[in-house]
């Protein structure tokens, strides 16, 4: 039998049919930010499961579970929305699987969409075999989780792993969560732009794709803010190679893409700047499952719960 895989975003929600062995078989993306948030965030996400279902013709019957990837801080025994970073509008609180369970009719397992990425990139991905893993995806923010000794790290409720909001700079610029500093006001790819903006005035607005664009033309303005980016990421990335001592970190989000422009240098600087004995063997590298590694995360988790 199959499983469903759900991968829920601020912006739309990814279904898919996943298989024992982590396959995706089929799968399909439906907006949930209608008309700016005007419906209901939680009923957006189930018109968009049902829509696949429909549209797929699946038979539930032959479906064993439900495994749930979701933005935000999830308490992964009860699957509700405890804390929300962003700004969905009547997110959190959301009774995640209670509501798939009494829709659906099938046990449903939901867990937070950096712990999901985690979980994929060992079972499937680039960490397949590893014990002891960091990974975190470089986007809007940074989320991350950790495997140590082959178990996912989830703290008391779940929400164990928010990397994006450990304090880098302790008098830095103010973040969203209502502290200073965290890593994701520095390391996060909005956090590029910014310094961009700030130090390129006249340049028009970038996105990351076209900010690795420019490097590879020779654009030493550019070059200089990314140096200073990756110094950061940098600095964060040795604090959890010395808290958590892992055989390899795994970096996704779009601009992991970027062998040579950000996995290179970070992978030299990284091990040049951890002690000796937490960089011996270390592996740093890019994330290979992209968008399905919420889904297939997720499936995993309800497998082995």
């Amino acid at each position: 039998m199959d499983y469903l895989g759900i991968d829920i975003g601020g912006t739309d929600v990814k279904v898919g049919i996943v298989d024992a062995s982590g396959e995706v078989l089929i799968s399909a993306k439906y907006p949930v930010n209608i008309d700016h948030y005007k419906i209901p965030f939680m009923d957006a996400v189930m018109q968009g499961i049902l829509m696949f279902l429909s549209e797929k013709e699946i038979d539930l019957a032959q479906i064993k579970g439900v495994g749930v990837s979701a933005t935000g801080q999830i308490d992964d025994h009860s699957g509700v929305v405890i804390g929300s970073g962003g700004s969905v509008p009547g997110y959190c609180g959301s009774h995640i699987k209670e509501r798939i369970e009494e829709t659906l009719h099938l046990p449903c397992t939901v867990l937070n969409d950096a712990d999901c990425m985690v979980l994929a990139e060992a079972w499937m991905g680039a960490a397949k075999g590893y014990q002891n893993v960091v990974a975190f995806t470089i986007g809007t923010g940074i989320g991350g989780g950790m495997i140590v000794n082959g178990t996912l790290l989830t703290g008391r409720n779940g929400i164990a792993g928010e990397i994006g909001h450990m304090i880098l700079h302790e008098q830095g610029e103010p973040c969203g969560c209502g502290n200073q500093g965290c890593f994701e006001r520095y390391a996060s790819t909005s956090a590029l732009i910014r310094r961009i903006q700030a130090r390129c005035p006249s340049r028009p607005v970038m996105n990351g794709m076209e900010v690795f664009q420019c490097l590879k033309k020779g654009d030493q303005e550019i070059q200089e803010v990314v140096n200073e980016w990756i110094e950061d990421i940098v600095a964060g990335c040795v604090s959890l190679v010395h808290i958590f001592n892992p055989e390899i970190i795994v970096i996704g989000g779009g601009v992991s893409n970027e062998t040579e422009y950000l996995i290179a240098p970070l992978r030299k600087k990284i091990k040049e700047k951890a002690m000796p004995m937490f960089a011996k063997d270390l592996e740093i590298t890019q994330a290979k499952l992209g968008n399905t590694a919420g889904m297939v995360g997720a499936v995993y988790h309800f497998i082995h719960q």
